[in-house]
């Protein structure tokens, strides 16, 4: 019997499984931000000029996440300056959670940021995404200051990056 793996690969943000991830992952956080489901034309407000397309080389990279063969996540990079890159719209789609897409997700994006010269990570979350919160929490990420403001924004983390050990 073959072995289900995850396999990640740079995509752009306007492809349709890239997109419809993107979607996915604003209905989530949305939802849950606003305590009711989020309408088509609250997901659409929210895509539109979200910078997303920043997330491709030389400022970015996007991946997106299969699990025997299906679209099930994404994530970003993007340069800030100051050796840094930011890790946003991390994301696994409900169905594949437990499956330990989302740690090797975020070695991805770490990989990502390291080959576009970032020497740290950052990002910044809500309080009420207890599980994202967790899971940076156990890949290393420790509460920083704030080094950006928005609405949504109520606590950052960040991680040293260092090169990727060899074998």
């Amino acid at each position: 019997m073959a072995r289900v793996t995850w396999i990640f690969s740079p995509e752009r943000v306007d492809t349709p499984d890239a997109t419809a991830l993107r979607r996915d992952y604003y209905d989530e956080v949305a939802s849950r931000y606003w305590k009711r489901p989020a309408t088509a034309a609250e997901i659409d407000e929210g895509l539109a000029d979200d910078g997303a397309e920043l997330l491709a080389p030389p400022t970015g990279d996007f991946r997106v996440a299969r699990f025997g063969g299906e679209p099930a996540g994404c994530g970003g990079v993007l340069l800030i300056g100051e050796g840094r890159a930011e890790l946003t719209r991390v994301y696994l789609r409900p169905a594949f959670r437990g499956r330990g897409g989302a740690g090797a997700l975020l070695a991805e994006l770490e990989d990502a940021a390291r080959a576009l010269g970032a020497r740290r990570t950052v990002l910044n979350t809500r309080l009420d995404l207890i599980e994202a919160r967790s899971l940076y929490a156990r890949h290393g990420y420790a509460e920083i200051p704030a080094y950006c403001t928005g609405p949504y924004m109520e606590i950052w983390y960040g991680k040293e990056l260092f090169p990727a050990a060899t074998a």
